[in-house]
């Protein structure tokens, strides 16, 4: 019996965080029903019969803390879900307060019942709920709280203050600041109104504010933690030692030195996982750095750190070891993102029907008399670098730079003396260039490839092929070119006797094309007959797929945040 019940408290410990998130998110969507629909529910009103212990402010403000406390709820039960330690004390508070409420009134059994069920879940799960929240968060809760309080306290001031004929008497300033934080939360105070309307006005208002407070505070508390990622000088000097030793490995890997991700390292020191926290989910990219013997220790390090922050782990791009790895240190789901491009360079050539295409390309370009220059970077001069740089911000079709997976976003790096440069110019003048970074020793990564919208078609065939014919002087053996994102489906969906499920799915992938390059990097792609490697997306489950996408577009910046939200998360404090 006793293994029995140990074996049944396992399997309900394991499941105790999503049963205890599914029900305060039903509650939660019980109360938003008793706000906007309260004669829906038959008697289900368990906010506002908590806000009746109080003087009853009016129906608004009712409704108001109704729909605020749902809102708390089902956001705390997002937390719930991510075994976040502080929504485990939220909720414990707010249902003990709830359960509280129901026995003083002494009457609605079903709904006390219900609110000491799951305060009786929370306690028993409480050694399921360890994730830790980001320490910016308090401090952003506190920045919030004083500034929605001081706009409170000075309104409210303003109010007495400025219409005294509405007020009996000469009130103290203490008495009208007792007023005020009073109607926080919604009680009358000392001050007495000469008139109802004016009495509604202040009243409605300053408990207004203490709801706003009390919803932005517990929003900012129970948010994901998203700490701002930097790769650290001793990181990428680690980093660079692991990729002249393994770098061949993966054509990705080069990009882990980008400054804007943070890594994180196996035990021995022999690998590192480099990844970035976007909306809740610890994105990795490509497959881990160093010895494969050595990736167990750094995939389980990057697996206890995401289940320390309650975070949603994900890989993208990473290969089929490197999602096989994945699997069985951290049990997550793998599929098919597309496919890379690669030219195995011995094998290239331009003669043949099938590159009738790119050899056309090519000669209209070399008749306009473009003049192309294949160089490492560290050949480059400084006023060069620079021009480069200002080039490629005016070519850019989006005002932020785009990539995360596969982009260094960087050109010019004097600790990137490796990377290869490809520049044409057209009569004295910058009309094109193509940055690749190091595969290895033998291998090159495509990073950039921008050219002016009003320099001739063709020509980024021809600066490809330049550094294809300049490949033996380089060393070079082999380079990858641009991913094609669901390469398969595009290519597999327009052929003869294709099912409606595939053609329906090309269709789509069409249709985004319009916003994203699917479908013109893979029709450019395939001109050159490169051997595709397949990439993968790892995730938990598909449930999280979604948000997973969310978080993926806006790393790789297709989806692209405020500015304004963009400078406080620049503010906020790196935990790790």
């Amino acid at each position: 019996m006793s293994t029995r019940g140990e074996r049944f408290r396992a399997a309900y410990l394991v499941r105790a965080p999503r049963l205890i998130a599914f029900l305060a998110r039903l509650f939660g969507v019980l109360t938003l029903l008793d706000a906007f629909a309260p004669n829906a529910l038959h008697g289900f009103r368990p906010v506002t019969r908590l806000v009746r212990i109080l003087p009853d402010p009016g129906t608004a403000a009712a409704a108001a803390t109704v729909a605020v406390g749902a809102m708390i709820l089902l956001r705390v039960a997002a937390g719930l879900r991510k075994r976040k330690r502080v929504a485990w004390r939220v909720a414990v508070v707010v249902t003990s307060v709830l359960v509280a409420a129901h026995i003083l009134k002494g009457r609605h059994i079903g709904s006390s019942l219900l609110f000491l069920a799951l305060l009786i879940l929370l306690i028993t799960a409480r050694s399921r709920f360890t994730a830790k929240s980001d320490p910016g968060s308090r401090w952003a809760a506190v920045r919030a709280l004083a500034q929605i309080l001081i706009v409170a306290l000075s309104y409210g001031l303003a109010l007495l203050y400025v219409y005294p004929r509405f007020i009996t008497g000469h009130p103290s300033l203490g008495d009208r600041l007792r007023e005020v934080f009073l109607g926080l939360v919604g009680v009358q105070g000392p001050v007495e109104m000469r008139r109802d309307l004016f009495d509604d006005v202040f009243h409605a208002t300053m408990f207004g504010f203490g709801l706003l407070i009390v919803a932005v505070v517990f929003l900012v508390v129970l948010r994901p933690p998203e700490p701002v990622a930097r790769l650290s000088e001793d990181d990428e000097e680690r980093l660079r030692v692991l990729l002249g030793k393994h770098g061949h490995r993966d054509s990705l890997g080069y990009f882990a030195l980008r400054r804007d991700k943070a890594v994180i390292w196996s035990a021995t020191g022999k690998a590192a996982v480099a990844y970035r926290v976007v909306q809740g989910v610890a994105l990795a990219s490509g497959d881990p750095i160093g010895d494969p013997e050595a990736w167990p220790g750094a995939i389980s390090a990057f697996a206890d750190m995401v289940a320390d922050y309650g975070w949603t782990p994900a890989v993208v791009g990473c290969s089929e070891t490197g999602a096989t790895v994945y699997r069985r240190e951290c049990g997550l789901t793998a599929i098919e993102l597309g496919d890379e491009a690669i030219i195995e360079v011995p094998e290239f050539t331009l003669d043949g029907r099938s590159m009738r295409g790119v050899r056309q390309a090519c000669g209209r370009a070399e008749r306009v008399g473009y003049q192309l220059q294949v160089r490492r970077m560290s050949d480059v001069s400084v006023a060069e670098v620079h021009e480069l740089a200002v080039a490629s911000a005016a070519w850019r079709d989006a005002e932020t730079e785009r990539g995360f997976s596969m982009a260094l976003s960087r050109v010019g790096d004097r600790q990137d003396p490796d990377c290869v440069l490809v520049t044409a110019h057209l009569d004295g003048a910058l009309r094109g260039i193509l940055h690749f970074v190091p595969w290895g020793g033998d291998g090159l990564s495509l990073d950039l490839m921008r050219r002016d919208r009003s320099a001739d078609n063709g020509l980024n065939e021809l600066m490809i092929v330049s550094v294809i014919r300049a490949a033996e002087q380089l060393g070079v053996r082999r380079i990858s070119l641009n991913f094609a994102v669901f390469r398969d489906a595009i290519e597999r969906g327009e052929r003869i006797g294709a099912g409606p499920i595939l053609r329906a799915w090309r269709a789509v992938l069409l249709f985004a094309s319009r916003w994203w390059q699917i479908e013109s990097l893979y029709r450019f792609n395939v001109k050159f007959r490169p051997v595709w490697e397949p990439r993968f997306l790892s995730f938990p489950a598909t449930r999280d797929l979604p948000r997973i996408a969310i978080a993926a577009l806006e790393a790789e910046a297709f989806l692209v945040r405020p500015k304004f939200l963009r400078r406080r998360i620049d503010r906020t404090p790196d935990v790790l």
